[in-house]
């Protein structure tokens, strides 16, 4: 994938001193198109050998657009607040909003790619391939999400880069930028190389496609990023929109009566007496107590999920599980509608904001499988979108488990009559009221497209790291009961 960049390509300062002057101006023009039209954000990776002009280029292209729309983040080794949560958590954080362009100096390349080309005994490319297919699948996923991805990497060869160091340290005003770690990495040049060269030509995609910057000479690199942005962005401003593909389901499926269900399958007649849920209350809390002051405990952090029915007794339910932990490590995230600020970002964005450090509980009352509910039955997705979500969801898990979060989600289930009792109980009791909404009444008219949709999701990413568990909530003390218990089994299973 080198060959090209090898080549000694050069531009003359005539050349370029003409060029600069017009790029710049459509440089600026595009930016703020970019800003007024606010219909995708631009993210920009800057990878590549060291002394290629990855930060002189930076540094230039940023002098040359408006630094209130552009976020450079230079993305070092992790923060020891990092290193408690998965490893794209930090790239989540720092993605970009619509209208705007961030560049990472530094990405989420940068630890697969090192970590291969320094490890002992050779380059271990089981584990390298698996993180290439993670990068794949989140640049897809940005991608589906609307953002333009660019990637320039900045090559040199072998000769160049022992020429560039050389003459870097040769001169006192730059000496300080060649470290020790430069030359070290000089020295496993031909394995840098080889690694690179792999990950570059298994994650260049249609959607995101790698461009091999040669890094000689600083008119040429300065120039063909510039133009590159200035082009791409064009491009995307101007592009028609595309019809989104239907998903591909049977449309001619026969319908079926009285079909057996995830949720028709549960026994909601369960009850627990209340001399035995007291008792049960408080073996489970003092259980769930003690598990999360385990010595282990401080090494993992565990996220609550609770989805269910309109006045399942969510709210209920927390309240018990967050009266067995010490208050200062656990958190309550209510989800409602996003902000303007959330929809300007990807939808996961959001929540992976929201996961905690470790020795930390995190429950979300409602959550990411929104897209999946109440976005999928109420249209504020289009089908292609959430039949996509299911996998970018069982990914976004998949992630948390690797990093040793336990991650416990819970549907409650209560029967329409149930909840029509309910329901006109709120309206009665004064301290009640506030719990009901026209809205709550609307998606009941909707309860058979909301079942489909659950039964869909339980089926869908149920998982081994990540499973669902059904809960028979049509009698608020068993209900409670079963998620203490069920939580307790999650913790201890993972912190064995």
């Amino acid at each position: 994938m080198f060959e090209d960049a090898e080549l000694g390509h050069a531009i003359d300062k005539a050349t370029y001193d003409a060029r600069v002057p017009t790029l710049r101006s459509e440089l600026l023009d595009t930016q703020f198109a970019l800003k007024d039209q606010r219909s995708f954000p631009v993210v920009l990776l800057v990878g590549g050998v060291e002394g290629g002009g990855r930060g002189e280029t930076v540094n230039v292209l940023t002098s040359w657009l408006d630094p209130r729309h552009v976020e450079v983040n230079g993305m070092g080794a992790p923060s020891d607040e990092e290193l408690e949560r998965p490893r794209m958590w930090r790239f989540w954080r720092s993605l970009p909003p619509k209208g705007k362009i961030g560049i990472f100096f530094g990405s989420w390349y940068t630890a697969p790619i090192l970590d291969a080309s320094l490890a002992k005994g050779g380059v271990k490319w089981a584990r390298l391939s698996k993180s290439v297919d993670e990068i794949v699948r989140f640049e897809r996923m940005l991608s589906e999400e609307g953002a333009l991805v660019l990637k320039f990497w900045f090559h040199l060869s072998k000769t160049a880069q022992r020429k560039r160091i050389k003459e870097l340290k040769k001169d006192p005003l730059t000496r300080w930028r060649v470290t020790g770690i430069d030359e070290d990495y000089f020295k496993r040049y031909d394995r840098f190389r080889e690694v690179s060269e792999h990950v570059l030509r298994h994650t260049s995609t249609a959607l995101a496609p790698w461009l091999v910057v040669e890094g000689v000479d600083r008119r040429y690199r300065e120039l063909f990023v510039a133009e590159e942005l200035l082009r791409a962005v064009k491009a995307r401003l101007t592009a028609p929109k595309v019809a989104r593909p239907m998903p591909a389901r049977p449309s001619d499926a026969p319908e079926i009566d009285n079909r057996k269900t995830l949720l028709t399958e549960l026994d909601l007649t369960k009850k627990l007496a209340k001399n035995k849920y007291e008792k049960d209350l408080e073996k489970w809390q003092g259980k769930l107590a003690l598990l999360t002051r385990h010595k282990r405990f401080k090494d993992h952090s565990v996220v609550v999920v609770f989805e269910g029915n309109d006045a399942a007794g969510k709210g209920g339910t927390i309240r018990r599980v967050t009266g067995a932990v010490d208050a200062r490590f656990v958190r309550v995230v209510p989800i409602a509608a996003p902000t303007d600020e959330e929809k300007a970002h990807p939808y996961l964005w959001r929540f992976w904001r929201q996961l905690p450090r470790q020795g930390s509980i995190t429950i979300f009352d409602r959550s990411w499988y929104g897209r999946v509910l109440v976005e999928r039955v109420e249209g504020f997705a289009a089908p292609y979108d959430w039949e996509r979500a299911y996998g970018e969801i069982n990914d976004f898990e998949d992630e948390m488990a690797s990093h040793g979060i336990i991650v416990a989600k819970f549907w409650l289930a209560i029967s329409k009559t149930e909840q029509l009792r309910r329901f006109k109980e709120r309206e009665q009791i004064a301290f009640k009221t506030f719990k009901i909404t026209e809205e709550d009444w609307r998606n009941r008219k909707k309860w058979d497209a909301y079942s489909d949709a659950v039964c869909d999701m339980v089926g869908r990413t149920s998982t081994a790291h990540a499973p669902w568990t059904m809960v028979e909530a049509n009698d608020k003390y068993y209900a409670r009961i079963k998620v203490l218990k069920t939580l307790c089994d999650r913790i201890e299973a993972g912190l064995d």
